[in-house]
């Protein structure tokens, strides 16, 4: 029998309408995202918006970077552009005259730059921000070292400092992202950074982090992504694209092996992780002792822990997963003291069964 379906509150009909009309009323935002200069974000940008002006739809060209090389040129040259205005002798996107012209997609390269005093907005994201609440799709681009929650990791790999930035919650609201790949044997110091190391190997090394930041930065875009079309339909999130993994502790299990293997996927994806405990009734000292131990090895981590308490392990598991959109499960498999009545082969069984679309690891001992 399938599950019966629920009325939704009108707290949740109300959300979706006002997400539904939000969306149909703002502008769409596409991220070109480069983890290394000049990988060719800037082309791609261009290149769409010439197709799509040939599909019928009305492009113009908001900003555009100081360097133009032939090729942008050739595209460019099938575009409408809006020209920069100078503000204390500083060219900026002319946000006025956009918003004037309101076509339906504007084409902004370089999203991190910051405005000089007196104009619009403080930074470029921001007139972008205004652009998509006007109606104004966005097609834009920015290098993985401006987003500012990643400075530091992709600083420590580039060795290069960066003074402007754009919140990464800025590209989390994208409805779309594009990683653009660098092509085999792309040096770093293609990007004119002094600082490039002219080992080969380094070379690459240095590469696939920054490539492996992009990809998860992606990640969390398609998360989001997946987050609101749910609620513009009304439909339940069970999990999204990022791992969450719910580690279960008792007192008999090996914790800190559990939870290093856990935090090695979270850190490895960017996921979550919960720490749970299904009270145990009748517990001996030793047991309730080791307990704490377990506990409080997470804590010490930082990470969420949850006591539980219920008649039925399995359900209250499950139900913890299904609220949390764990992805995950990790579970001890011990047959001593009360988890031989508690885990057995057939709760264990039951757990797998119950646990459908979510991975379950056993952790023997």
């Amino acid at each position: 029998m399938g599950t019966p379906a629920t009325r939704p509150t009108p707290e949740q009909l109300l959300r979706q309408v006002e997400a539904q009309e939000e969306y149909a009323q703002t502008g769409r935002l596409k991220v070109f995202l480069g983890y290394a200069s000049g990988v060719g974000k800037s082309y791609q940008m261009l290149d769409e918006g010439r197709r799509r002006r040939e599909r019928g739809q009305d492009v113009v060209v908001g900003a555009i970077q100081p360097e133009i090389s032939p090729e942008l040129m050739k595209l460019l040259a099938h575009l409408e552009i809006i020209p920069l205005k100078m503000i204390e002798g500083n060219p900026v996107m002319d946000v006025d005259a956009i918003l004037r012209r309101h076509p339906q997609v504007c084409l902004v390269d370089g999203l991190a730059y910051d405005n000089p005093y007196g104009s619009r907005n403080a930074h470029r994201w921001q007139d972008v921000e205004q652009l998509l609440a006007a109606g104004i799709s966005v097609i834009t681009t920015i290098n993985l070292q401006y987003v500012d929650e990643r400075r530091a990791q992709v600083e420590t790999i580039r060795g290069k400092r960066v003074n402007v930035s754009v919140p990464e919650a800025f590209l989390r609201s994208a409805d779309e992202i594009v990683v653009v790949d660098a092509p085999a044997e792309f040096p770093l110091a293609r990007s004119h950074e002094p600082d490039a190391q002219p080992n080969a190997a380094t070379q690459q090394h240095k590469l696939s982090q920054l490539r492996e930041i992009a990809l998860l930065l992606a990640a969390d875009v398609v998360d989001r992504q997946l987050e609101s079309y749910l609620e513009r339909n009304g439909a339940t999130q069970s999990w999204g694209t990022q791992e969450r993994i719910l580690v279960c502790i008792s007192p008999k299990v090996n914790a800190e092996r559990m939870i290093r293997r856990a935090q090695l996927v979270r850190d490895r994806f960017h996921g979550e992780l919960f720490v749970v405990y299904v009270g145990e009734e009748n517990l001996s000292a030793e047991d309730q002792s080791a307990l704490e131990r377990n506990l409080e090895i997470a804590r010490r981590e930082g990470i969420p822990v949850e006591l539980l308490d219920a008649e039925d392990t399995v359900e209250e598991i499950i139900g913890f997963a299904h609220r949390h959109g764990i992805t995950q499960i990790f579970i001890g498999h011990s047959l001593s003291g009360s988890w031989r009545a508690r885990l057995t082969k057939t709760t264990v069984d039951r757990l797998i069964r119950a646990a459908e679309g979510m991975d379950v690891k056993l952790f023997p001992h």
